[in-house]
């Protein structure tokens, strides 16, 4: 049995305009992501890998069709609210880490718990080390992140998408920036985390993923072309 799904596409279109004309990153794409699944999205730069996965965090907005994640309709919400939503429901994981140069380990990890109130503020450095201990990384805790090496600036970055223990995590191209040793391991990361009921959506071009992953959506000129599990929506 499938499983339920966590955030849908429903005839999405997103459009943009050029100067040389309208251009569709992603064109009527209807897709059901499962619940507690590992799924990768494929496909080379231009393929609307990352249109997508904007769309799901409630960052971009669709020209046309409607993006349900959970039981949140996010077409008609405003700035806002989606921003509100956003710090709860979802963890994000961008390529080039964006942890905050001037704080330290433990600090950005708290950061996502101090800007939604999610914990009080006398556990939250609590939680964040146990996260940082999770990872691997407990011992990194206190030193800023240039001190750390590429694959432990990752998990820290994963710590901190997990803070506020979101439902749903997103993550942009996570090995991008990594070594291939290091890329298997991040990668195995994210698969164990999905093995303990997380539901994640990564987008990447990096076919060595969909060994790890419960689910493959191949995207090629924002369409759908292949999908090795689909969900009926």
């Amino acid at each position: 049995m499938a499983a339920a799904p966590i955030a849908t596409l429903r005839g999405v279109t997103r459009r943009y305009e050029t100067g040389s004309g309208a251009f569709d990153a992603l064109s009527d794409v209807t897709l059901a992501i499962g619940g507690g699944q590992f799924t990768v999205v494929i496909g080379e730069s231009g393929s609307g890998k990352s249109t997508l996965l904007g769309l799901l965090a409630g960052i971009d907005r669709p020209s046309a069709g409607r993006v349900q994640v959970g039981a949140t309709d996010l077409t008609g919400l405003s700035e806002r609210e989606l921003s509100r939503w956003r710090g709860r429901a979802l963890g994000l994981v961008f390529q080039f880490f964006q942890l905050l140069p001037t704080l330290s380990v433990c600090e950005n990890v708290m950061l996502p718990m101090d800007f939604c109130g999610s914990y009080p503020a006398r556990e939250r450095r609590a939680r964040a080390l146990t996260l940082l201990e999770q990872l691997g990384i407990a011992d990194q805790a206190d030193k800023l992140p240039s001190r750390l090496s590429g694959g432990q600036q990752q998990r820290a970055a994963v710590a901190r998408a997990l803070a506020n223990d979101p439902p749903l995590l997103l993550a942009d191209e996570p090995t991008g920036n990594l070594d291939s040793r290091t890329s298997s391991t991040m990668l195995e990361l994210l698969a164990g985390l999905s093995r303990a009921g997380r539901s994640i959506v990564m987008v990447t071009h990096d076919a060595r993923a969909m060994s790890r992953a419960d689910r493959a959506i191949t995207l090629e000129d924002g369409r759908v072309v292949a999908d090795t599990k689909p969900i009926d929506v």
